[in-house]
């Protein structure tokens, strides 16, 4: 009888806080305003830092791209998206050994890839080439930043 409290009171919690931390990635919303301020903080922080704040930043210009083609526009989507595909490169230029939270970046990267993805799948003909070019550079991004984790 005293096993079935505790596991009893073990179920309810992991039905309470599962749903709770299963929401994360997609739970802010981001503007140019937000993108602005990691811009200029990225432009201050220690190359060390860069990596993590450039996943951050494609991450938020991803959802923001994401958000403008569902609206219906599509120029200021695909321009995000040619962003995107500069900062992409800009994670492999600034990935080192000692990079602060590779494993957040990698996993960030990973979740922008996926949405990404999704966007392939519901964009028009003539955005697919552009969206399947960001994806690849930001899945080659992901699997360097995964690559170095495991280095490590």
């Amino acid at each position: 009888m005293q096993s079935k409290v505790p596991l009893a009171v073990l179920v309810l919690l992991t039905v309470v806080t599962v749903p709770a931390r299963a929401s994360g990635f997609d739970d802010k919303t981001f503007d140019q305003q937000s993108i602005d301020a990691l811009q200029a903080k990225i432009l201050q922080a220690q190359p060390r830092e860069q990596c993590f704040l450039y996943a951050q930043l494609v991450h938020q210009m991803t959802e923001v791209s994401l958000r403008q083609y569902a609206a219906g526009d599509a120029e200021k989507a695909t321009a995000m998206l040619k962003q995107v595909q500069l900062l992409a490169n800009k994670i492999h230029l600034s990935m080192s050994e000692d990079n602060k939270r590779l494993k957040d970046a990698q996993i960030l990267l990973r979740h922008t890839a996926f949405r990404l993805n999704e966007m392939l799948r519901n964009s028009s003909l003539e955005d697919r080439s552009l969206v399947a070019e960001t994806l690849a550079q930001v899945n080659q991004a992901q699997n360097e930043a995964m690559m170095q984790v495991f280095r490590k």
